[in-house]
């Protein structure tokens, strides 16, 4: 009986992380767009100045895709452990000191991110309820805090996944 409920968990887990998987991959991907689109529109406006002919909302568009690969780019760089460690510090702890450290951050990362999450959404909600828009283009912003809080959301995921698998990265480079 037990070894059918394990199966199950693992089998739950495992759809869990292809399905985590999946969805960081599809972040970082945006985010590597909102680079691309960062890179262009700044190309464009350089050379239209040039011109006298500036790039209307250019400002508009490189805040947002900015905004963008930041919060898009975070899961991927935590599913890869790519954050910069205090190593120095973490290798003088015995195991059970690291296994103890690293808990109580993810821990404290999930609480964290979880109120970024909803702060994010409330957030979003005031800015649609208000017609908040970029300052040239008129572009709705709410969308922005939404994406926002969903990367961050993905970040709890992430970290949860790492707490149920220690000392591994959820995606290998």
């Amino acid at each position: 009986m037990e070894t059918a409920k394990a199966n199950v968990f693992q089998q739950a887990f495992a759809i869990y992380s292809k399905s985590l998987r999946a969805l960081v991959m599809v972040l970082a991907a945006v985010a590597g767009a909102a680079i691309v689109v960062m890179i262009l529109v700044t190309c464009a406006d350089i050379i239209l100045r040039f011109f006298r002919h500036p790039l209307i909302g250019a400002y508009d568009i490189v805040n947002v895709a900015g905004t963008i690969t930041i919060a898009c780019a975070m899961p991927y760089t935590t599913a890869v452990k790519g954050h910069v460690a205090i190593e120095f510090f973490f290798q003088k702890l015995g195991k059970l000191g690291r296994f103890i450290t690293d808990t109580v951050i993810r821990i404290l990362m999930i609480g964290l991110f979880s109120t970024l999450t909803w702060g994010c959404i409330r957030h979003g909600q005031a800015l649609r309820e208000n017609g908040q828009v970029t300052p040239t283009l008129q572009m709705p912003e709410f969308w922005v805090a939404y994406l926002v809080a969903g990367s961050c959301a993905t970040m709890v995921l992430v970290t949860i996944h790492h707490l149920l698998k220690p000392g591994k990265p959820m995606i290998e480079l």
